[in-house]
């Protein structure tokens, strides 16, 4: 199966977001990485840019996408089965709730949506319960969009802030090739490890 696996720049989870790549991977699955344009630009205190696209491409066993050229070959000449968003950021949810595709990771997920192939979105945001609710709403009635099973990870310092159970992708994924939702789609959140 090939997945196409696009990722935004909430950096702070990129560590995390590499061993669920690894874990796809070792399962056998043909994996098609895409980043955000912030992801190739920007050295952060979570790690330097290179370094994460290298061991990205190193684990994929492809090139990643990181430009919107690159990213429309995603319709027409590189038909994935399944596109995952991980980690999904307010930025991402907004532009795709309201049709905005001016970046390698939105215009990759719109042209898997035209080929009617499934969308599983891995929220990672600060504001999932305030500017981004709405967003996630939108995109939760959509066809084809899936979110992985998600909650609050620190509701004491970030009240607003959603981050998916990435240990659920899988499971998503799975149900999502047979058009249905993983339930519950809200749960109690638990630190990832």
């Amino acid at each position: 199966m090939k997945i196409g696996f696009a990722i935004t720049s909430s950096f702070c989870t990129l560590d995390k977001v590499l061993k669920e790549v690894a874990s796809l991977k070792t399962l056998g699955y043909d994996i098609y990485p895409i980043v955000s344009e912030n992801i190739v630009k920007y050295d952060t205190r979570f790690g330097k840019s290179k370094d994460f696209i290298d061991k990205l491409e190193k684990i994929c066993e492809h090139n990643v996408a990181s430009n919107i050229v690159e990213a429309e070959t995603f319709g027409p000449k590189n038909k994935m089965d399944v596109m995952v968003v991980m980690p999904a950021t307010g930025d991402f949810l907004g532009k795709m709730a309201n049709g905005i595709t001016d970046n390698p990771v939105n215009l990759a997920v719109k042209a898997t949506m035209r080929n009617n192939k499934p969308i599983v979105i891995a929220v990672s945001t600060n504001d999932g319960l305030g500017l981004s609710g709405e967003n996630i709403m939108k995109l939760y009635n959509n066809k084809n969009v899936y979110f992985v099973p998600f909650g609050q990870d620190n509701y004491k310092d970030k009240p607003n802030s959603l981050i998916a159970h990435y240990d659920m992708l899988l499971p998503t994924i799975e149900h999502a090739l047979n058009n249905s939702q993983i339930q519950p789609v809200i749960k109690e959140y638990k630190k990832i490890k």
